[in-house]
């Protein structure tokens, strides 16, 4: 063997042990989902006519090709499960791997773990290249379970082959990426900040393209797009696959290269020393915004960038929408049908910006266990008080975020449609708010309160996004689309928006903050 790679066998086996809890719960989910995909086409749709009304329905919204890509084919189960499960699949898939990467790799020089192990018989380069393996070995088996499952459930065979295939090519190609972003960052957060930019960036370029019908040639921008032309049960290509596994191959070598040539401990970024005096810190004001500080302006600034693709896209999907029979008939305005569009996306904005308010009350809890609260606690701040610092970021960060996206969004579209008010849309983002914190206030209610749940937050930010976006498709009960938020933000611009069941969603985060505060003024802190 490679001296270079010297112990990889043994600590492959005890990593993969150590972490196989980590990677079950990715496989499950994501082969649910297409599997499920399979279920729920034949129990919505159960004859031609609700197929094509399906059909129709989604060609008429570029907003769910934002998201879900493209509907090739929506007359059978197969190319059903293909559009709604392809590209979440491959997204997921994405995240699984980079996570696998650098949790197994640059997290233990971090911990000092890795230290502990190079006192021994292993090469330089063990540890990269087992957490390579590591995430090849999960995107194998995330496509073979897939495969298995979804044919259990009525796939066909190779339409469900080309589609776990895709979710296996994802997992390598992002490995590649995670791996050389923990040779950049200068520790593992920020490696996993620059390995999930990666992801979102080349996910909402392939949604832009698909949203706003470019063009085939602009599918190939973006990793997601090669995916995209394997076009599971509408041709079952292979040969974009090896494109990916192509390029993995080259990030990979890229990877251990950097690793080679870097200091142990640090990335190609260096981190920068601390100030010399605590100065704003000093404060547990201050102390609660620099702990956020990177995350705050890197999330804004990627909210502006976010408001700038949406913007364009409302305006760019005009001339879709200006073909509506709805328009035709007069039945309503080209602006009206934009700013309907645009109401789906903020809801999509919603969506993220509870990702970035989740995150931030997520970031007390890991404070906590680094035992980096209890000494801040042992002197006069009180409980309420240092909760508060942290909680008070955690809903206005979104809300800030939120609002950037809007008002670019509305000041693109406004300028490119004239019928379309920019202040009608910052109206809209504004209301979107109070159900963007209702999602945090569930995630900070776990966290105040019992922590032993706090996932509680992230399933919140998963219900949310299945009821909004695909719970109309299937055709739930108003009472279970009511379950999400935002499925009480009226539309500001109609005559009478129903203001009533935003100020109850604006009521319920009111009480979860409240057992927030409660929960955690009395229980243990680590």
């Amino acid at each position: 063997m490679n001296q270079t790679l010297t112990g990889a066998p043994p600590l492959l086996r005890a990593a993969l042990k150590q972490d196989v809890r980590n990677i079950g719960p990715w496989i499950v989910l994501i082969s649910a989902l297409s599997a499920t995909s399979v279920l729920a086409y034949a129990w919505v749709f159960p004859d031609l006519a609700d197929r094509q009304e399906l059909a129709a329905t989604l060609g008429s919204n570029p907003a769910l090709s934002l998201i879900f890509g493209v509907p090739r084919d929506l007359l059978t189960a197969d190319g059903f499960n293909a559009w709604r499960a392809g590209a979440l699949g491959t997204f997921f898939a994405a995240l699984m791997t980079t996570f696998i990467v650098i949790r197994n790799s640059r997290a233990d020089e971090d911990s000092g773990q890795a230290e502990l192990l190079a006192s021994g018989v292993m090469g330089r380069q063990t540890r990269l290249a087992v957490a390579l393996i590591m995430a090849v070995q999960a995107s194998i088996g995330l496509g073979i379970v897939s495969w298995l499952l979804t044919i259990a459930c009525g796939g066909g065979l190779l339409n469900s082959l080309a589609l776990s295939a895709t979710y296996t090519a994802s997992g390598i190609m992002f490995a590649g990426v995670a791996a050389v972003a923990a040779q950049i960052g200068s520790d593992a957060r920020t490696a996993n900040s620059i390995a999930v930019a990666t992801i979102g960036i080349a996910y909402i370029v392939r949604g832009y393209i698909d949203a706003s019908q470019t063009g085939e040639w602009a599918t190939w921008l973006t990793p997601f797009g090669w995916l995209e032309e394997v076009r599971p049960a509408s041709g079952n290509n292979a040969w974009p696959l090896l494109l990916a596994v192509a390029f993995a191959i080259v990030l990979a070598r890229v990877a251990l290269i950097l690793h080679g040539r870097r200091d142990f401990g640090l990335g190609m970024i260096a981190p920068r020393p601390g100030p010399a005096r605590a100065g704003a810190v000093a404060s547990v004001w201050g102390l609660a915004l620099r702990i956020n500080r990177g995350p705050l302006i890197s999330w804004l600034i990627a909210f502006a960038g976010l408001g700038t693709v949406f913007g364009f896209l409302a305006t760019s999907v005009g001339d879709v929408l200006g073909n509506s029979p709805l328009v035709q008939s007069n039945a309503t305005t080209e602006a009206g049908l934009i700013f309907a569009f645009i109401v789906t996306i903020l809801q999509l904005a919603g969506i993220i910006a509870s990702v970035f308010g989740v995150q931030i009350v997520m970031r007390i809890y890991a404070e906590e266990v680094a035992y980096r609260v209890e000494p801040v606690l042992a002197g006069s701040l009180s409980r309420a008080k240092y909760l508060a610092s942290n909680a008070i970021i955690a809903f206005l960060a979104p809300a800030a975020a939120l609002l950037i996206a809007g008002t670019v969004i509305g000041l693109i579209a406004a300028a490119a449609e004239p019928g379309l008010a920019a202040g009608d849309v910052v109206r809209q983002a504004l209301a979107t708010v109070p159900a963007v914190w209702t999602i945090v206030a569930v995630s900070l209610a776990t966290v105040g309160a019992r922590p032993q749940v706090r996932l509680a937050g992230w399933l919140a930010v998963v219900v949310t996004f299945a009821l909004t976006l695909l719970g109309p498709l299937f055709k739930l009960w108003d009472w279970i689309l009511g379950i999400s938020p935002l499925w009480h933000v009226p539309n500001v611009t109609v005559a009478a928006p129903g203001w009533a069941g935003l100020a109850g969603v604006g009521l319920v985060a009111v009480l979860l903050t409240v057992v927030a505060f409660a929960g955690f003024r009395r229980r243990d802190v680590i």
